[in-house]
């Protein structure tokens, strides 16, 4: 990141070294994240490397005891800390990068690398939102009596997750999007969906649970969609002014970069003291997933490859995502 908050590529970074319990991880594929594009706006950090997910191979292992039998030659995949001040070589948009060994998945022999990339941060967000923050019954101990969960945003990468997760917690996911992914949402387990532009949208969803909706993950977070949702889990701060509107509703949102046990370094409503407790439980859920998807109960979100390899496309990529032209896929770029 340049100081202008924009991207520059460059051949000169070194490799960082390792610190304890980590690994450092040969990247072969990175996602692209709304988080990507957002954080220089939000807090520039200069000479910072950025990028969040990736899939990779381990090629060393630091010293302390590890939660996991990670082995050098191990096909992992996860999300870092991109654009940290703190940290700020570290990101996933680079040859190699360094995570915590306990909060990395293993990769299945079966699964390309192109689709793990895009796992650890959309499943990371989601079981924060649903599990944590709302409470809601994990998949595992589903809900012995099933309930309707709004997803605001199914099309998004967090947002079938999100749906996949609520259906093997034994409820019933239901969510908005754009007529177009209407069929890609009911493929990941989505009972029904609606037009969030539809002037009916919320009459219609009212009308289809019997008015009976308490719980909501909001994965688009602006104004017009906190609107719309009315329990409520955004991705994003929530306006004060329209929380204020409905007493009867608890408003919550998610800051996913606590999962680390770490100073969040960031300004203003982003900023956050070290959470050792959020690492912990994330630790446990990345084990729940972990499992899910080698049971293939868990499928990556649909993605397409751009650029012809290397990290220069990342450049376009993440114009492209913050310009909203991008909708019902991930993007992925092949590093190696």
């Amino acid at each position: 990141m340049t100081k202008r908050g924009t991207w520059e590529l460059l051949n000169t970074m070194p490799v960082l070294e390792l610190i304890p319990d980590s690994v450092l991880i040969k990247v072969e594929t990175t996602a692209l994240n709304p988080l990507d594009w957002k954080l220089p706006e939000f807090s520039l950090s200069p000479g910072s490397v950025g990028g969040s997910d990736f899939c990779g191979t381990v090629t060393a292992i630091g010293s302390d005891s590890l939660p996991k039998s990670l082995l050098v030659g191990d096909r992992v995949c996860g999300w870092v800390f991109g654009s940290n001040p703190q940290r700020p070589g570290n990101g996933a948009f680079a040859e190699y990068v360094t995570a915590f060994s306990d909060l990395v998945m293993k990769v299945p022999s079966w699964m390309s690398s192109e689709d793990a990339c895009t796992l650890a941060l959309a499943s990371a967000t989601a079981g924060q939102a649903l599990y944590w923050s709302l409470q809601l019954p994990l998949p595992t101990a589903p809900a012995e009596s099933p309930f309707y969960v709004l997803v605001n945003g199914g099309s998004t990468a967090t947002g079938t997750m999100a749906i996949q997760l609520l259906k093997l917690s034994g409820l019933i996911p239901i969510t908005t999007c754009s007529p177009h992914n209407f069929d890609v949402v009911q493929s990941y387990g989505a009972k029904a969906a609606f037009d969030y532009r539809s002037p009916t949208c919320v009459d219609d969803i009212q009308a289809y649970t019997n008015n009976s909706i308490t719980h909501v993950l909001d994965c688009i977070s602006t104004p017009p969609s906190m609107a719309l949702c009315y329990k409520y889990t955004a991705l994003e701060p929530y306006s004060t002014r329209i929380s204020a509107s409905r007493s009867d509703v608890t408003a919550d949102w998610v800051l996913l970069l606590t999962q680390f046990g770490e100073l969040v370094g960031l300004s203003g409503v982003y900023a956050r003291e070290a959470r050792p407790q959020d690492r912990v439980w994330m630790r446990h859920w990345y084990e729940v997933v972990e499992r899910l998807v080698l049971e293939k109960k868990l499928r990556p979100h649909p993605r397409e490859i751009f650029g012809s390899g290397g990290l220069l496309p990342i450049v376009d990529g993440l114009e492209r995502l913050k310009s909203g032209k991008v909708s019902g896929t991930k993007l992925v770029c092949r590093v190696a």
